[in-house]
């Protein structure tokens, strides 16, 4: 079967930089469009509008300076203006060979905007047309305010077709400049376009205001589209454009019928470097490059998959540079704690296992996040709790610490069935706490080891600060003996590894 092609346009660095606050430098431009062209293998790049400002001038001459040695000059496109050859002068000294000429798309903006008829806007364009053919240099034509011009002045939409396809332009770029097409309306609009003019080339591109824009392109493709306009990681004004990401997932899984020769598994990569030049951070849920897209949390999720993949769709990471993780917290189930633990190269018994469960659900309660690095910390803690009968508790304590004052501690500590009660001043939090619970066992006429050692860590590699372990070395006249301490806090997690010494001695 032949596929029908379907050209990709990015607008990142148009469209996309149009998103409020974001201002690309010239390096990172010039990054971009190399990672868009050669990395991710987009068709065409929209890289700027001429004259916007001297940066943006410098940053299109650097472009063009790499792209004429790459041989990429005609898949470079900046947005132009119908005003008199001044964009197309603008174009010749930057080095840019095709533009994308804005004109009016419905009668409200040409009569509303520029006061003109459509007989003076059509001759303005036409000299411009001519004006860059003589020039070497390639139109497409944006028709501004499109969707709305086909709602309530079609007719003029059609006369400028008409005079459009009399024209040497090479594509005509339909715009739902607004964000306000349902996928009902772009079919019918591209279907009734595409019949009328089955020769022109049609580009769609899409608004998201109503989070319906990957739903429209879908839509316009189906009618007889034969590019679409999209940025990374849907970037662009208001709610910005159609999302990369999730345009070459659907067309890839939906629409057999069309090619696009985008790199799916190169997607991620160039969604992380967008992310960190433009600053817009990247919502956590977003499909395909959100960071918890694929992560499963339900234990019943993580038990499923694996028992023949239950809970897999068509979206597997692994086409997109990624891979499937299995979160750790209060929804966790023996599942999910086995698969982090099959990639740590760890196995447990079902006894320990449904222990390090238990402790993951009772983390994920107080609402701290467990990593995967963190697991061993928490079966290190878990099993060694088990190894001696809990004869002391610290049933209660309170720090203080405040300014000008000495750290103090009131602790209540319950030794065989009898409880105390004291209170102590030291160079710090723990510091004090160990001087009050020295209290407690000078009345019970006995003594405390020696703390030789103090060490405070996190799981190396854990992108999570929830957990840190405190490992301390204590020394008596017999022996020397390590316990651990594990929680969020690091005075805690003192206080965790000294009660473990105090039922060991």
């Amino acid at each position: 079967m032949n596929r029908r092609k379907i050209e990709i346009m990015d607008t990142t660095l148009r469209d996309g930089e149009q998103t409020s606050g974001v201002s690309f430098s010239i390096s990172e431009k010039l990054t971009i469009t190399q990672l868009l062209l050669e990395e991710l293998n987009v068709d065409r790049i929209e890289i700027a509008s001429a004259r916007v400002s001297e940066g943006e001038f410098q940053a299109v001459k650097s472009i063009l300076s790499w792209a004429e040695e790459n041989g990429y000059t005609d898949r470079i496109e900046v947005l132009s203006f119908v005003d008199n050859g001044v964009s197309i002068d603008w174009m010749i000294q930057s080095g840019v060979k095709v533009q994308n000429l804005l004109t009016k798309g419905s009668l409200n903006h040409l009569t509303h905007q520029l006061r003109k008829t459509p007989e003076q806007h059509f001759c303005e364009i036409g000299k411009v047309i001519t004006l860059a053919q003589n020039k070497g240099i390639q139109t497409n034509v944006y028709l501004e305010d499109w969707s709305n011009g086909m709602r309530h002045s079609p007719a003029y939409v059609y006369e400028l077709l008409d005079f459009l396809s009399t024209q040497p332009v090479k594509r005509i770029l339909l715009p739902d400049t607004l964000g306000i097409l349902t996928p009902e309306e772009t079919f019918r609009f591209v279907s009734d376009i595409r019949s009328a003019y089955p020769a022109l080339h049609l580009d769609f591109h899409a608004h998201n205001d109503y989070d319906l824009a990957i739903a429209n392109v879908l839509q316009a493709v189906k009618a007889g589209a034969n590019g679409l306009h999209l940025t990374v990681n849907g970037m662009g004004e208001r709610a910005g454009n159609a999302a990369m990401a999730s345009t070459v997932a659907v067309l890839n899984d939906f629409e057999p019928e069309v090619e696009i020769g985008l790199k799916e598994s190169s997607i991620h990569k160039v969604s992380k470097l967008v992310e960190t030049f433009s600053g817009i951070r990247i919502p956590s849920n977003k499909p395909i490059v959100g960071a918890n897209v694929f992560t499963q949390t339900a234990g019943v999720h993580a038990d499923g998959d694996s028992k023949h993949n239950l809970y897999f769709n068509d979206l597997l990471p692994e086409r997109f540079g990624r891979k499937r993780e299995y979160a750790l917290g209060k929804t966790s189930g023996k599942a999910n704690i086995e698969k982090n633990l099959l990639e740590l190269g760890l196995k447990l018994n079902d006894a320990d296992l449904k222990k390090v469960t238990e402790r993951v659900i009772e983390l994920g309660d107080r609402k701290e996040v467990v990593t995967k690095e963190d697991l061993p910390y928490i079966i290190s803690d878990v099993l060694d709790s088990s190894l001696y009968q809990q004869k002391v508790i610290v049933e209660s304590y309170v720090l203080m610490n405040a300014m000008g004052l000495r750290p103090s501690a009131t602790i209540s500590v319950s030794m065989e069935g009898e409880k105390f009660e004291e209170n102590a001043q030291g160079d710090g939090q723990f510091d004090a706490f160990m001087n009050a619970l020295t209290k407690v066992y000078t009345k019970k006429k006995r003594s405390l080891p020696q703390l030789v050692d103090y060490a405070v860590r996190i799981a190396p590699g854990s992108s999570s600060d929830a957990l840190c372990e405190a490992i301390i070395t204590w020394e008596t006249e017999k022996k020397k003996f390590i316990t651990r301490g594990l929680d969020s806090d690091q005075t805690v997690c003192a206080i965790k590894a000294t009660q473990k010494m105090l039922n060991i001695i």
